[in-house]
């Protein structure tokens, strides 16, 4: 069923055309059937007595049989009556409530079984809320709304599960997705490990350096930061820890760097599309937009490894222990044929994105058969048994790319669930409240905002973190701007979001991608999620800097010069607030060295507000002046450093 799921919407971009309601309603039936033929009522293994159907080792369940039945047929009951729903639009017959509600009750369960309860306990706060608001106190009241609404809004129209996140999900997300997967099946994910490894491992802190850079390449095609960990990680928390970094660390810098994938684009896991979507721009912009915080995050958690490594006192990995670099770069060249015809696609032939990754997962398929078709014939295994390896990849792919897409399909559907309930008249109100809570003070908002993204995040998805709180949150950041003077783009508004809902995959006590690191590594849990989110401080003050200096975001910037200045300032402000928290830069900061570098990072976050307080003619000036202070604490610290190399051991 998975593999059929995946043949469906690799059918979608060229030979089948259906209305969008029609493919949003089969693929969340996919989805559903899925989740609820692949994962338990419960988890527990041996359950006795009149409850042990619910869990046998092997065997699917009858409930979860009739259960995966009714929730398929309710998820296409608007496909199957699409037209009669339409017609009697705010009338809804009683089979259509049924059929609603059906689709509600299973999608919260659904959601619950692979992901666990927060999403849904979530939504249903929501639900709850929305039918009891007129029985709140005054301060939180809300209007209410009938069950006919209700189901109208979020299982008849494209409003609520079927609306703007599902649709993303089906016409893009996937494809990308299966696309990721297959380049995992046909080695890619190990390719760049090797290649990582080979070009930086034998620098100082090799290993460390190798994982941000191996992270950061499967990132951009995987989008998931516990898929990230899993894959790299295997190979590189072990050659971490062989390398001297302590266990908790090295588990730390791997969750670090998978994190930081979700921001690399084309992807971003997922969200991309949909902020594409919500702020109604190409998809190219919201790359172009989204392209410079994330290189700035990796270039300094580079900085940060490097750190560390010189703390502990790391020395490099000899060459010769390496796999030479050209010969690993040419030993899988081809798996970088694929992105190269996504990337020459997206950008100069300016297609689709559904249809670019369309054609780039049918050349990797030849690719894949080509190799295998080699590969075989050269062990002299025959022609045919090569062709049945590559089959066999691209099946398993195919049955991946189901296997890993039914999470995400039954979880931006809850999201749009919960998204419904705030088109009704709920967001307004949570929005006000915000506002009175924040006073009109921007600064404020931000930190509540920030605060929310992490508390949610900790049990939802990225994808269904960013969604919610976008439709909350992001206009009214944009409102508030003015209140200190400045204009904040909406893209600018919805990055914040994401990227604070993306911290939160390794925020203590709930920190997925730590969890799965730490097995790996053999360290606690917890002790790791503090580690890693030390590391990920600094992609913590990236969305303040592009809130107050959109230029980072490259809106406003027409030169190549002016871009590269954007580029330099932002790097010297993201050293130095990592070089402050980590307590070293060329050697081990001394107290007014940390205030020194805390200043320079707070003088290039916010550019124009340090202008007028130094009394400086222009922002540009309050930036150069960041980085220059940033620049002598270096030099200071350099000189000082070699004086202690150079001072004789005493007697």
């Amino acid at each position: 069923m998975a593999a059929a799921w995946s043949i469906f919407q690799l059918l979608l971009p060229t030979a089948i055309l259906l209305e969008s309601v029609y493919i949003r309603s089969i693929h969340l039936a996919f989805a559903l059937v899925l989740v609820y033929l692949s994962f338990p009522a419960v988890k527990k293994l041996g359950l006795g007595g009149h409850l042990r159907f619910l869990r046998r080792r092997g065997r699917i369940p009858w409930l979860d049989l009739i259960l995966a039945l009714a929730a398929g047929l309710a998820a296409l009951y608007i496909a199957i009556d699409h037209q009669g729903l339409a017609q009697r639009q705010g009338d809804p017959l009683p089979r259509d409530l049924l059929a609603g509600g059906v689709l509600v009750v299973l999608l919260l369960e659904a959601v619950r079984r692979a992901l666990g309860p927060a999403l849904s306990l979530v939504a249903l706060a929501f639900m709850v809320y929305a039918f009891f608001g007129p029985y709140m106190p005054d301060v939180i009241a809300f209007k209410g709304v009938s069950l006919g609404r209700f189901m109208g809004q979020e299982t008849m129209s494209t409003e609520g599960i079927y609306g703007i996140p599902l649709d993303v999900s089906a016409t893009i997300v996937f494809l990308f997705v299966l696309f990721g997967a297959m380049m995992g099946r046909a080695g890619g994910g190990e390719y760049f490990v090797r290649l990582a490894f080979s070009l930086l491992g034998s620098f100082r802190g090799g290993p460390a350096k190798a994982a941000v850079l191996a992270s950061g390449l499967t990132g951009m095609v995987s989008g998931s930061s516990i898929a990230n960990v899993v894959t790299t990680g295997t190979f590189t928390i072990p050659l971490m820890k062989s390398a001297g970094y302590p266990p908790k660390k090295a588990a730390a810098i791997e969750v670090a760097a998978s994190t930081d994938g979700q921001l690399m684009p084309p992807i971003m896991g997922a969200a991309a599309f949909i902020i594409a979507e919500y702020c109604n721009l190409p998809y190219l912009d919201v790359v172009r937009a989204a392209l410079v915080p994330a290189v700035l995050s990796y270039l300094t958690l580079f900085l940060i490894t490097h750190l560390e490594a010189c703390k502990l006192g790391l020395t490099s990995i000899p060459r010769g222990e390496l796999p030479p670099f050209w010969a690993t770069l040419g030993q899988g060249l081809h798996f970088l044929m694929p992105l190269a015809v996504l990337i020459y696609q997206l950008v100069y032939l300016r297609h689709s994105p559904a249809l670019a990754v369309f054609n780039a997962i049918m050349f990797l398929s030849g690719l894949i058969l080509i190799q295998s078709v080699c590969g075989s014939w050269r062990q002299g295994r025959g022609v045919a048994a090569g062709l049945r390896q590559a089959l066999g990849i691209i099946w398993q792919s195919l049955v991946d790319g189901g296997r890993n897409m039914m999470s995400i399909g039954v979880a931006v559907a809850g999201a749009g669930l919960i998204v419904g309930v705030v088109n009704m008249g709920l967001g307004g109100l949570i929005t006000e409240i915000v506002e009175i809570i924040a006073g009109d003070n921007l600064y404020l908002l931000l930190a509540l905002t920030a605060l929310a993204c992490l508390l949610m995040g900790m049990g939802l998805p990225t994808t269904a973190t960013y969604i919610v709180m976008a439709s909350l949150m992001a206009v009214v950041i944009v409102d508030l701007g003015p209140s200190v003077g400045l204009v904040v783009p909406l893209i600018a508004a919805h990055l914040f979001v994401f990227y604070f809902g993306i911290l939160a995959d390794d925020t203590p006590p709930v920190g997925l991608a730590a969890y799965a690191a730490s097995a790996i590594a053999r360290s606690d849990p917890i002790s790791t999620g503090l580690q890693s989110f030390a590391y990920d401080m600094r992609t913590a003050i990236l969305p303040f800097m592009f809130i107050f200096n959109p230029r980072l975001l490259l809106i406003g910037v027409d030169s190549v010069w002016m871009a590269a200045w954007v580029i330099i300032s932002g790097l010297a402000a993201m050293s130095a607030f990592a070089s402050a928290t980590q307590g070293y830069l060329a050697t081990r900061n001394r107290w007014y060295e940390t205030v020194l570098l805390l200043a320079a990072a707070g003088v290039v976050l916010q550019p124009a507000a340090s202008a007028r307080w130094l009394g400086l003619p222009a922002a540009e000036a309050a930036q150069a002046l960041g980085t220059a202070l940033f620049a002598l604490v270096w030099l200071w610290q350099k000189a000082r450093a070699s004086r202690e190399r150079t001072r004789p051991e005493p007697a």
